[in-house]
């Protein structure tokens, strides 16, 4: 995960950098309400899914407990980029066991600097599957320290919480895209109207 070398133009707000990109990837690959299958079942489809990722190294033998291990991350990353978006998922107690979870995972995957004439990267010195975690741990962190972490989101609209980087003005996108907002509020509307059939007539 490279960071900008010394005197190059910094990136736009709404630049979506390797660094961001390899936090998407990881983090859209839950079964969600649209169709889109779990790619972190088990160790053979966690292998898979690395094998067909150019940001990861051989991540050599992969287990079950390793596919865990890479769910546990990603949905503790999710729960954060939920919070970005201000979902109630990523509120109180959701949140801070996320939190807790991903200083472990810092603490389990330390990452060291690499230091070139071409410029200064985090990288994790670690191998297998280990440094799979070290490198998304990095992307985090590289993106982090640019000062956009809160652009990348999850879309609040439940059955999707796809991962996505808000390129909107002022940062306050909400949805994946047009049509997860627009659902959310036909639910909404729907919702609202339910709740006036329901209400009792005035006295």
């Amino acid at each position: 995960m490279s960071s900008a070398a010394s005197g190059s133009p910094k990136p736009s707000p709404r630049t979506v950098t390797p660094a961001v990109e390899t936090v998407l990837a990881f983090v859209n690959t839950r079964a969600d309400g649209a169709g889109g299958r779990e790619l972190f079942g088990d160790g053979d489809a966690f292998a898979a899914w690395l094998a067909a990722c150019d940001a990861f190294d051989d991540a050599g033998v992969v287990t079950d407990a390793d596919a865990a291990a890479a769910r546990e991350l990603r949905d503790a990353l999710v729960t954060v980029l939920l919070a970005h978006a201000g979902d109630e998922e990523g509120r109180g107690e959701p949140l801070r066991r996320a939190e807790r979870h991903l200083r472990r995972a810092g603490a389990l995957h330390p990452l060291a600097t690499v230091v070139t004439a071409g410029g200064v990267e985090l990288a994790s010195p670690q191998a297998g599957v280990e440094r799979v975690f070290g490198t998304v741990l990095a992307a985090v962190t590289t993106f982090a320290q640019s000062g956009d972490w809160g652009r990348v989101k999850a879309c609040r609209n439940p059955p999707c919480h796809l991962g996505f980087f808000d390129r909107t003005r002022n940062g306050g996108g909400l949805y994946c895209s047009p049509g997860c907002g627009s659902q959310v509020s036909m639910r909404n509307y729907r919702r609202r109207q339910r709740q006036e059939v329901q209400a009792p007539p005035p006295a």
